[in-house]
């Protein structure tokens, strides 16, 4: 935790780790086993389950809980209050014990405020998933999703922007198709 900040008010278990230039905001709790990268942002009341793998420059907005069983790659963003699960069948009375279905957040992929992402899936490189989507199935690499359950609706660039009908975008980063996957060729 060298070179790191943790607000007061927030909890590190022992057997956690965090990068070198991460903030830890108010009231979070980073449990044991967790490994968070270089240079993040946890905003107010977060949670990071035991055993999660956070990449470096990841920005997490208040009211997120990462569960054992998400992997978020390097620059990921997550807004406010979106949720992921880790069990497909939750029931009180029949505890999992640990076995959870994988989640994983691909490099640059951004997660609207208040989207849910059911586990089990991957949301691909530089996706976008629309505020108050739920993702039910893998996203392709690049992907703009919105609705329930989400579904695809066009492309976007890695800077962000929808890429239009051309693939082309003001950024000056080029694409195209290749079967029903998007490739960038430029930029």
């Amino acid at each position: 935790m060298q070179d790191s900040f943790v607000h007061e008010s927030s909890y590190v278990d022992d057997g956690a780790q965090i990068g070198a230039g991460t903030k830890v905001w108010h009231f979070c709790h980073i449990q044991r086993g967790a490994v968070i990268g270089t240079d993040c942002s946890l905003g107010q009341n977060v949670n990071v389950g035991n055993n999660v793998r956070i990449g470096n420059g990841v920005r997490i907005q208040n009211n997120v809980s990462i569960y054992e069983g998400v992997t978020l790659e390097d620059n990921v963003f997550c807004g406010p209050s979106c949720v992921f699960t880790n069990v497909n069948t939750p029931r009180a009375h029949f505890p999992v014990h640990g076995v959870y279905a994988r989640t994983l957040v691909r490099e640059g992929a951004s997660l609207g405020a208040n989207c849910t992402v059911v586990c089990g899936h991957t949301i691909g490189r530089s996706a976008l998933i629309a505020a108050g989507a739920v993702v039910t199935r893998d996203v392709k690499d690049y992907a703009l999703m919105a609705g329930v359950p989400a579904r695809q609706i066009g492309w976007v660039c890695e800077c962000g922007k929808r890429l239009p009908d051309s693939l082309s975008c003001t950024c000056g980063r080029k694409y195209r198709l290749i079967g029903d996957e998007l490739e960038k060729v430029e930029g």
